[in-house]
């Protein structure tokens, strides 16, 4: 069973170093234990997802970059999400405001190849069935 994710939600990208807080923007109005609960159109990098510390992945281009410069030693750099789309809802039938909830098993892709999914869903008790 899935949680509903809200607003101090925590999430982690596969090719970052360290997981990112979730903020909510696409509604104001459902709360869950007096904070705002999420939707999959809270994807936005740096407004709704922060970074994820250090990328580790060649596909982005600064680590690419990075690393040619070491002469191919990988070389993090610090992580800026680029979203491919909106989370991929696990319960599209579960509406917030008329878009689908935001759940702790939601899964969101990174351009650069990573896959970002939930770590904490900022709240323990409504669950989504």
């Amino acid at each position: 069973m899935s949680e509903l994710v809200c607003l101090s939600g925590q999430a982690i990208c596969t090719m970052g170093t360290a997981p990112a807080p979730i903020r909510v923007t696409s509604q104001q109005t459902v709360m869950i234990e007096g904070k705002a609960a999420a939707t999959i159109s809270d994807s936005a990098p740096n407004t709704n997802v922060g970074p994820f510390g250090m990328c580790v992945t060649m596909s982005n281009p600064q680590v690419a970059s990075a690393t040619a410069a070491a002469l191919g030693v990988l070389t993090p750099q610090p992580c800026v999400p680029v979203p491919a789309g909106s989370w991929i809802p696990t319960k599209p039938k579960v509406l917030i405001g008329g878009q689908p909830c935001l759940t702790s098993d939601c899964k969101l892709m990174c351009s650069y190849g990573g896959s970002i999914s939930l770590t904490t869903p900022g709240q323990f008790k409504v669950m989504a069935n």
